[in-house]
């Protein structure tokens, strides 16, 4: 029976459960009908907002106020990042502050909670079934593949005389084990992606009850995961093992009866990335105004909203693109925070070279992660895989190197190269850092004018020390440095007022000059490839598009 024309479809009161629903309150979420509404009402009318039945979920509900019980709070100060009835807004604590309307916010964050459930539904999600499909697909090929080859051996064994079964059974042996490694592989990369499918459902479903929902703070409190399902996992085949007859040869019978050849376990390609090429000419999308004096650092939330340091304040600050400031964090520098970086979960991470810590502020707390013993730590970047990687030089400015961090625990140390030579400059000149989607690790080295990239081992891929110009009369001094979704490096030089980018293997590709970048300093890319810059001189941040649409 078709639901839409059964009975069941047939909304009723909620409290009586036989009349046809008529009304509905946006406080209780409950269906009323005409003689209920009197009932539900009658512990206070204004504890109720009481609308016709196709108007429901139509009312926002507002926070009430902590401090006066009897009021809504429909204002967010901007300086306490707290919500505000009127009655607070006139308090000594809010004296001199800013204040938005929370339904301003509301409705913002109402936009991407429905754009990232289209993307996440309509993008991301199919993209994890097909990977699933193929993974399944494997599985159920698995056994023909090798009962293929077990045929070939026993073939082979046909041919010899019986007292070498017991080699071609010890074949079959290895056979089947290698069989079991695969089979394992496979269903344990399949379980991964069933788990992020089902991950990838449960979001959907929170989504939706958000796109429905009218609760203010749980909407404003909403961060977005698109990030984080964005990096698909690479596709995993299993290469089989050949089988390579052998003459008889009794003295060493079972080296001559052949080999099982496995080269590698796993065939493993990373998703294919749409083509993106780059604009001839960049566009300046926006200029955001944010009067902070000598911007030093920028690091993407999303493709709306970024966070700023700057070289002489101790404020890190939030705006969106309207230049609107969302939120301010406070520290406690005597000079200033040295880098910034956003993590998969949206919270900031900010190095400190005076007490020689990573810190990390979530919820409005600040945590120390890392702290350090005989270096400073300088700049940082979170990796696609959720490692910090953090540029850090000697106490005696004699040495530097890259530390790799899982979590708490120090990964990996990147120093020197082969030859025992230092990879990077021994001073406490500022190292800007990032990760490509290649896994190589670049650094652009300011002091030494160079960007140097070393691969996910730590061994030194490229050194990239500037292009012949005959515009671009002055040295090649690298600060700001990032990576976007086809690999490509882009690095700010602010002596020639430009943007150099490169490919995956440091050869130069063009130049970003033409967006009016007077001192561009820190960089960073969206998750639409657009380029977020801090121009130094005039304090403020250029959103620039310099690739072309898909």
């Amino acid at each position: 029976m078709d639901p839409r024309s059964s009975a069941q479809d047939v909304h009723r009161c909620d409290l009586c459960d036989t009349a046809i629903v008529h009304s509905y309150c946006d406080v209780c979420n409950i269906n009323l009908c005409k003689p209920c509404i009197g009932d539900h009402i009658s512990d206070g009318y204004h504890k109720h907002i009481i609308v016709p039945f196709h108007e429901r979920r139509s009312t926002l509900i507002y926070p009430k106020c902590g401090t006066h019980s009897n009021k809504h709070c429909e204002l967010h100060c901007k300086d306490c990042r707290s919500f505000v009835c009127s009655s607070c807004m006139a308090s000594e604590q809010h004296i001199g502050h800013r204040f938005v309307e929370v339904k301003h916010e509301f409705e913002t964050k109402k936009e991407i909670i429905k754009k990232d459930k289209i993307e996440l539904g309509n993008s991301i999600s199919p993209k994890y079934e097909e990977i699933a499909f193929e993974l399944e697909n494997q599985l159920a090929n698995l056994d023909s593949g090798y009962e293929k080859l077990t045929t070939e051996i026993s073939k082979q064994g046909e041919e010899w005389h019986r007292v070498i079964d017991i080699v071609i059974n010890k074949m079959k042996t290895e056979i089947n084990e290698i069989k079991l490694k695969h089979e394992s592989i496979l269903k344990k990369h399949l379980n991964e992606i069933k788990q992020m499918q089902s991950l990838i459902k449960e979001t959907l479903i929170v989504l939706g009850e958000l796109e429905k929902s009218t609760e203010i703070i749980t909407a404003i409190e909403y961060i977005s995961k698109i990030k984080t399902f964005s990096k698909l996992p690479p596709s995993v085949n299993v290469l089989l093992p050949t089988f390579i007859p052998k003459p008889i040869d009794h003295e060493h019978l079972y080296n001559f009866f052949g080999h099982i050849i496995q080269e590698n376990v796993l065939s493993i390609s990373q998703p294919k990335t749409p083509v993106k090429e780059l604009l001839d000419k960049p566009e300046l999308v926006a200029t955001i105004q944010t009067g902070n004096y000598f911007l030093y650092s920028v690091s993407c939330l999303n493709e709306e909203i970024f966070w700023t340091s700057n070289r002489l304040g101790n404020d890190i600050k939030c705006y969106n693109i309207k230049g609107n400031l969302l939120r301010k964090i406070k520290t406690n520098f005597r000079k200033r925070p040295i880098d910034i970086a956003v993590d998969g979960d949206g919270d900031l991470l900010y190095s400190d070279w005076e007490t020689k810590t990573v810190n990390k502020v979530k919820n409005e707390q600040t945590e120390v992660l890392i702290k350090l013993q005989g270096w400073a730590p300088c700049n940082l970047c979170v990796t696609s895989t959720g490692d910090l990687l953090i540029a850090m030089y000697s106490d005696d400015h004699t040495q530097s190197k890259v530390v790799r961090y899982s979590g708490f625990t120090e990964k990996q140390t990147i120093q020197f190269d082969d030859e025992g030579k230092p990879l990077y400059s021994g001073n406490e000149y500022i190292k800007y850092i990032t990760d490509n989607r290649n896994n190589d690790i670049c650094v652009a080295e300011y002091k030494a004018g160079a960007v140097v990239v070393v691969n996910e081992a730590g061994k030194l891929r490229w050194r990239y020390t500037g292009h012949p110009s005959t515009t671009k009369n002055k040295p090649f001094k690298p600060r700001g440095i990032t990576t976007d979704s086809q690999c490509r490096i882009l690095t700010t030089d602010s002596d020639n007022h430009c943007i150099h980018i490169l490919d995956q293997n440091g050869q130069f590709l063009r130049y970003i000059d033409n967006c009016d970048l007077k001192d561009p300093l820190g960089l960073c890319v969206d998750i639409n490839d657009n380029l977020f810059v801090c121009d130094c001189a005039n304090d403020n941040v250029k959103k620039i598009k310099y690739c072309k649409d898909i």
